[in-house]
């Protein structure tokens, strides 16, 4: 493949002040757009994980969505999501979990994970990490055999990679 990391890295686009002043958030979807750099994120991503023996990938809502099932369908795996309050029509295990600026929660079907699962938990980005830990956490009530966690983007000096459980393994693809 004739794709560069640093060809995927600049096909992000930078929007200054958003969602509020001072943020300078990290648009994946320009990558996304490109079949060729779409096409090689997924390739990379997969290949990082093929030996792992993921049976489940989870995508955190909802940008996680985009490349979560489809890293699954190149996994072989299933896939699973993990919703914003409200979402999901059957019984849940809930987590909250504070933000930059603010408190949310996450949700997940009582019935999407077995123990002999080997979980890789994606999203797209990387920023304080509170949002992952809480996918972490609602993973591990399910007692499954191994978490992974992926994401596309990590903002390096956010360090949010130092709030992320020890124990769980966290590759990202593209760090600013």
């Amino acid at each position: 493949m004739d794709i560069t990391i640093e060809q995927v890295r600049n096909s992000i686009r930078n929007i200054p002040d958003f969602p509020k002043e001072g943020i300078q958030f990290k648009d994946v979807s320009t990558a996304f757009k490109d079949k060729r750099i779409f096409k090689y994120i997924v390739s990379e991503i997969r290949n990082h994980y093929a030996g792992c023996g993921i049976t489940k990938v989870i995508g955190i809502e909802s940008r996680g969505f985009i490349l979560g099932s489809t890293l699954a369908g190149e996994l072989h795996a299933g896939f699973i999501p993990i919703r914003k309050p409200g979402k999901l029509p059957a019984e849940i295990y809930a987590q909250a979990y504070d933000l930059e600026y603010g408190s949310d929660s996450l949700e997940i079907h009582t019935d999407a994970l077995e123990k002999d699962d080997i979980v890789l938990i994606h999203d797209d980005l990387l920023a304080t990490g509170g949002t992952v830990n809480a996918a972490i956490d609602l993973v591990k009530r399910f007692g499954v055999s191994g978490i992974y966690v992926n994401f596309f983007v990590e903002l390096d000096f956010l360090k949010g990679i130092e709030r992320i459980n020890k124990e769980v393994p966290v590759w990202s693809l593209i760090h600013f």
